[in-house]
């Protein structure tokens, strides 16, 4: 899998192909312009490839009834073409819609960043043996800086009830579980 770059446009052509031991399958699900489709239907009509799978053309199809499509390898012996569909069906776009607000909502309501891509990950359930307040705190990651932290909830008299810390790169994230009794003196200091 590739993504789609300049570098990796019509990365397999006909010297590729004719790299690969005669008798190969080929598939792609991965960019429609990684592959020169004529020189893989020539592949194809020759036998030097058996058979090949497409997901992924140069120019996708439109919607049913718009577009029809077309395509070098259409006729071409053994191939198989299904739509690259991934998320994109009405059902598929309504399920994400629903899972990014709740991703979003949770991470508002209890700081959680779990699949985060560039960004610590950091989920921990709420703290149920007592009534808590939580702390999320964004920082550097380098020595020194946790202590810090600390320090502020030890000068408030807190409790710290439960802790979670993660990194990346430069950043740290932590959230924080502690008594209530101490939330106003922490939001002073």
């Amino acid at each position: 899998h590739v993504p789609k770059l300049a570098s990796t446009k019509n990365m397999i052509g006909k010297e590729e192909f004719a790299q690969m031991k005669k008798g190969s399958f080929f598939l792609n699900a991965s960019r429609g312009n990684v592959v020169v489709i004529p020189a893989l239907a020539e592949a194809l009509k020759s036998g030097h490839l058996r058979g090949a799978y497409v997901d992924v053309f140069p120019v996708e199809p439109g919607k049913n009834g718009e577009n029809l499509f077309t395509s070098e390898i259409c006729g071409c012996p053994n191939v198989l073409m299904t739509p690259h569909v991934g998320g994109s069906t009405e059902e598929a776009q309504a399920k994400i819609g629903e899972e990014v607000a709740a991703a979003l909502l949770k991470c508002i309501n209890e700081g959680s960043t779990h699949g985060a891509v560039n960004f610590p990950e950091v989920d921990m359930k709420a703290c149920t043996a007592t009534k808590t307040h939580r702390v999320l705190c964004i920082h550097d990651n380098k020595p020194g800086v946790m202590s810090s932290i600390n320090n502020v909830f030890t000068e408030a008299k807190a409790n710290i009830c439960q802790q979670f810390l993660n990194t990346k790169g430069d950043v740290g994230y932590v959230i924080i579980d502690l008594n209530t009794e101490a939330s106003a003196e922490v939001k002073k200091k």
